[in-house]
């Protein structure tokens, strides 16, 4: 509790807290906006904070995490056009409610349960961050590959894409983490000669390309897509018959969200998905679900929500990326030469209770916000998406330019644009990819150093009872979907 009141006072402070106050407006600008996600949002802004203090450059990113999660059901409601992939859900009831002329109270509903399964969820990731960290300190380079092995198998379920495309996907991006000089024997692997690549390829260039250029790519050819904007009012707070029907719906929406946030998955679309589903199976009038109802608003609200604090855990306690927005997160940690981890907590005590404080500061922001200007913030809908996309690319050169002052960068984000074009063509995620390039460094250290410790014999792994406990748990990660898809077959 005395590390939090430090976190909190940190904040406090007028530059900190602006930082805060403008990352959870930006978020929720960019969450509302289709097409824009919370991952490309901190992409585009990561390399701007570089010439930030550490604590004021990764709450601002913090608090653009949770506005945007909460934004994308702006417009998934108003336009049935939602924001983020997590918002996707909100709109088959809210849509249908919009149009009947109660967008207020839809969008009341979800403010309300936003801002529930956020707070929530945080006060998890303020207990069970720290005691899973001080568990990671008996943690060495065998417990360390276990647990990135564990990441990797989770790939599986990272995306919607399928579950062997998300390995490969993963793989590559392992790949891409051993270009350059290997740091042990300084042997040069995958530079063809290219002296740019010896220090590797930087992580920000491949991130930026594959989540906003790819992006940029994919709504060029929707530029002349129609949307029609609904009759929207004011929000309105939900009336006591509305609380009163869907507390329980909030509640078990914002568990679902914080356990499928936990997990190094993409917490914020599976579980609001999940939480939807669950809501309309345990409801009474399951056929009333997708006709406008507030349960079916408030349960995948609730639930993507919950799923940013869920997803900070691994995230700061291990240095596992919970979602693909949090491997950026990661990014940008490493960017300010902070390694995310279990030492954080004893080393870096001050900006991870300012990190809790700030997401539970943008939480009751963009309470406020959503009360206040849902309605305005639904007209940046109207932006001509020609304005909004060259927006978008000169944000993504620049952003790519400014780390090194280097063009190589540049070129090598228009490389993996136009790779994460295609690859989504043919079905493949580039949250994946980001994850493989984030693990790859842990994957690759953590065997080296193993392998040292245990004089070149690999069994020596199956000594250690943490690794064991890991591998047991990526046998499982691995298998369970296969059996699931076997046991389908079966039953056709």
């Amino acid at each position: 509790m005395d590390n939090l009141i430090i976190g909190v006072s940190a904040v406090s402070d007028p530059a900190t807290l602006l930082s805060v106050l403008f990352g959870t407006v930006v978020g929720v600008l960019i969450g509302a906006l289709p097409g824009l996600s919370a991952t490309m949002a901190v992409a585009l802004l990561l390399p701007f904070t570089a010439a930030l203090d550490p604590i004021p450059a990764i709450v601002m990113l913090a608090a653009l995490y949770c506005g945007a999660s909460y934004g994308g059901s702006i417009t998934a409601i108003l336009i049935n056009s939602p924001g983020t992939p997590a918002a996707t859900a909100t709109g088959l009831d809210g849509y249908p409610m919009a149009q009947r002329g109660e967008a207020g109270r839809a969008l009341g509903i979800a403010t309300v349960a936003s801002t529930i399964g956020g707070i929530l969820s945080l006060f998890v990731l303020i207990f069970a961050a720290p005691m899973l960290a001080e568990l990671a300190f008996d943690f060495g380079p065998p417990e360390y590959f276990g647990l990135a092995l564990f990441g990797l198998s989770m790939l599986s379920s990272i995306s919607g894409a399928s579950m062997i495309k998300n390995l490969i996907g993963g793989l590559c991006g392992l790949l891409i983490a051993t270009v350059g000089a290997d740091f042990t024997t300084g042997v040069e692997r995958f530079t063809f000669g290219n002296y740019y690549l010896i220090d590797g390829i930087g992580f920000i260039p491949v991130m930026i390309g594959l989540f906003s250029v790819s992006e940029l790519f994919v709504q060029s050819g929707n530029s002349m897509k129609e949307r029609i904007l609904v009759a929207s009012q004011a929000v309105k707070l939900p009336s006591m018959d509305d609380i009163r029907a869907s507390w329980k719906t909030i509640l078990r929406g914002s568990g679902i969200g914080t356990v499928i946030g936990v997990l190094p998955a993409e917490g914020g679309t599976v579980g609001s998905l999940i939480a939807y589903s669950q809501e309309r199976r345990l409801s009474k009038h399951p056929e009333k679900f997708g006709t406008g109802i507030i349960q079916g608003i408030a349960a995948p609200e609730s639930a993507n929500n919950a799923a940013t604090g869920g997803a900070m855990v691994p995230t700061l306690a291990l240095g596992i990326p919970g979602s693909s927005t949090t491997a950026v997160l990661i990014g940008a940690l490493l960017l300010q030469g902070i390694r995310p981890g279990p030492a954080m907590f004893t080393q870096q005590p001050t900006l991870i209770y300012s990190i809790f404080a700030a997401m539970l500061i943008a939480n009751i922001l963009f309470f406020g916000l959503g009360l206040i200007g849902a309605k305005v913030f639904a007209r940046i809908t109207l932006i001509p998406t020609g304005y909004l996309w060259t927006s978008v690319f000169i944000f993504s050169v620049v952003g790519a330019y400014s780390l090194n002052q280097s063009m190589a960068d540049v070129w090598i984000m228009l490389c993996f644009g136009g790779v994460g074009y295609l690859l989504r063509q043919i079905g493949f995620s580039a949250a994946p990819i980001i994850m493989g390039v984030v693990l790859g460094e842990i994957v690759e250290n953590s065997l080296k150093q193993s392998l040292l410790i245990f004089d070149n014999n690999w069994l020596n792994f199956f000594s250690r009872p943490i690794f064991d406990g890991f591998f047991l748990l990526t046998l499982i990660g691995i298998s369970l979907p296969l059996f699931g898809r076997l046991l389908r077959f079966v039953r056709t």
